[in-house]
């Protein structure tokens, strides 16, 4: 069975190494030497100066939320998977939707500025893709009005514009290290955020809000990474070079394939944007083409995923509706492709024909 994305697992017996260090401290979880050591080289590798490592991307989600105080309204995008929306829901706050631009994916910036109000805290777009926002415009809108910028990285790991690491742009950058990304930790997540005030303010909040022994100091809840995550995250990130050399040769392989014909049309990449190749979107002319071609891979046991559908303004828990009509017709007719470091050429191939034959 050929999935989407298949979990990259590292040597056992490299793996095995931190697990015998576990089991001969018995430090399992609470701040381990492992968990330390993973924030270290987070830093280094994603040019940041703070990194709060939680157990999963939805948690570092909602507790970014909270170490920066939002309230009210926070603008997002439609298109993007539903940890994004839901974790402001859960956190009271308002999702307003701005939609998405036709050719990128990620927010379209022209349309943000109509959207704030004086309820709004934030902007929260999403590296679609690992496709960069709009990062500058973003950051103007956010200065001229006073507001907060959390961007959602999960897909956006290793990505860079020029020389900058896209964690460098925003108030806080949030990471998913979920089995099934480019990086992981099986489950877990990341926070990267520019001050020391609120690097400590997340720690607290990370761990019930409590500084040391006998003290407990402001409301925090249990975010924490434990060691066993932290041991995979090291070993993933001693081969992610490799990793992520395998990947561009299935990703290339497809762009060959699909950058000179017109049955499906691809994502389009801002400049100077250093990708991951962590996913191969296409976008057919309507949703009968993509249901046949879905169909047909299905019965040769090959499941692309329609990421992302539905188009989130249509979840059933949201007060208000809003129309995003691009991000509604773009999530009706995009579907990605299996992407992982050691697909079968030959089944890659299968896929290429399939597409092709059946858009």
């Amino acid at each position: 069975m050929i999935n989407v994305t298949k979990t990259y697992l590292p040597d056992k017996a490299k793996f095995q190494v931190y697990l015998d260090q576990i089991y001969a401290s018995g430090w399992l979880t609470n701040n381990g030497v492992l968990l330390q050591r993973l924030e270290e080289e987070l830093k280094k590798f994603l040019n940041a100066e703070y990194v709060i490592l939680t157990v999963n991307g939805t948690c570092a989600l909602q507790l970014a939320c909270k170490m920066l105080g939002l309230t009210g309204e926070v603008i997002t995008t439609p298109f993007t998977f539903v940890a994004t929306v839901s974790s402001l829901v859960w956190e009271g706050l308002d999702p307003v939707f701005v939609d998405i631009d036709e050719n990128t994916l990620n927010i379209d910036p022209e349309k943000i500025r109509e959207k704030i109000t004086d309820k709004t805290s934030a902007i929260l777009p999403v590296h679609v893709f690992g496709n960069v926002c709009d990062v500058e415009k973003i950051g103007q809108i956010a200065s001229d009005h006073n507001i907060k910028v959390m961007y959602d990285a999960a897909h956006a790991f290793d990505v860079q514009i020029g020389d900058h690491n896209v964690s460098e742009f925003g108030d806080v950058t949030v990471y998913s290290f979920h089995s099934t990304k480019i990086f992981h930790t099986i489950e877990g997540g990341a926070i990267v955020v520019k001050s020391k005030e609120l690097y400590d303010k997340g720690l607290l909040m990370r761990n019930f809000g409590i500084p040391g022994y006998d003290r407990i100091t402001e409301l925090g809840v249990n975010y924490k990474m434990n060691e066993f995550q932290a041991a995979m995250g090291l070993c993933v990130l001693d081969d992610f070079e490799g990793i992520s050399i395998e990947r561009k040769e299935v990703f290339n392989r497809y762009l060959l394939a699909f950058s000179d014909q017109k049955k499906v049309r691809l994502q389009q990449v801002n400049e100077d944007v250093k990708r991951n190749y962590s996913y191969f979107p296409v976008i057919f002319e309507n949703e009968e083409r993509l249901t046949e071609v879905k169909e047909r891979l299905n019965k040769d046991a090959i499941y692309p995923r329609r990421y992302f559908y539905p188009s989130l303004n249509e979840l059933p828990y949201l007060k208000n509706k809003q129309s995003v009509p691009i991000a509604e017709s773009i999530a009706r007719r995009i579907l990605c492709l299996p992407l992982f470091h050691d697909l079968d050429p030959g089944i890659q191939d299968r896929i290429i024909e399939t597409v092709n034959m059946y858009s």
